[in-house]
């Protein structure tokens, strides 16, 4: 954690340009797809293997703060199907989160399958590569399950490591260790995937207007 002093009420000036501000998440920015990803998961007669079809957008969110702390950050949805299906594989929301002060990145992750994290991890500006984890029962980087997934899935820890690639696309590893019953040993839900990009980011509202008039569309309106 960063030291802020003892003044925890004083916020910082941020900048609009969210997109400017992000450290090592700028090269994420954007809309994703991610063809063929690769899951392990278990099954009752032991591991389970899928390959999964991935779209991922993230898009810039305005400056967050609370006192002096500052945030830069790109909210994200990720939808993921199993070639050939319609139906929802894996839905997932959440924010990436840059702390310039405390060169850290933060991950919040919220699935409709009742459990959310929040997993934390250093990080230089310009880093290509970092890695994020959760514990259960902590309670500044934890895990929290609905009642059945605690009992019958219960999530140790939890890791996210990224990789920026030099052709552009971006890779994740990510892991859960699960404690099942009647298994003596954890098991690991692995779950890899390398992104292309297909899609610009959208500027977040303070950029968005801060950008002078365009008089090209032949009215006194912001683009949007």
């Amino acid at each position: 954690m960063h030291d802020y002093g003892e003044d925890i009420y004083t916020e910082p000036v941020g900048d609009p340009d969210t997109l400017a501000n992000l450290g090592p998440l700028g090269p994420m920015a954007g809309v994703w797809e991610g063809t063929p990803g690769a899951d392990q998961h278990p099954v009752a007669e032991g591991v389970g293997h899928d390959a999964y079809i991935e779209r991922y957008e993230l898009h810039p969110i305005d400056f967050q703060t609370n006192g002096p702390q500052l945030f830069y950050g790109l909210r994200y949805h990720t939808h993921i199907v199993q070639p050939g299906e319609v139906v929802t594989f894996h839905d997932q929301v959440g924010y990436w989160l840059w702390e310039p002060a405390a060169k850290a990145v933060t991950f919040t992750l919220g699935i409709p399958r009742g459990q959310a994290l929040l997993a934390v991890g250093p990080a230089e500006p310009d880093a290509t590569e970092f890695e994020l984890t959760a514990v259960l029962g902590s309670e500044t980087n934890g895990i929290v399950s609905n009642p059945f997934l605690l009992e019958a899935f219960r999530t140790l820890r939890y890791r996210i490591r990224v990789t920026v690639n030099d052709d552009g696309t971006w890779s994740y590893e990510e892991e859960g260790t699960l404690q099942i019953p009647g298994r003596a040993e954890p098991f690991p839900h692995i779950d890899r995937n390398t992104l292309t990009k297909v899609g610009p980011p959208v500027p977040n509202p303070l950029a968005r207007a801060a950008t002078p008039l365009d008089t090209s569309l032949g009215i006194g309106s912001l683009r949007y």
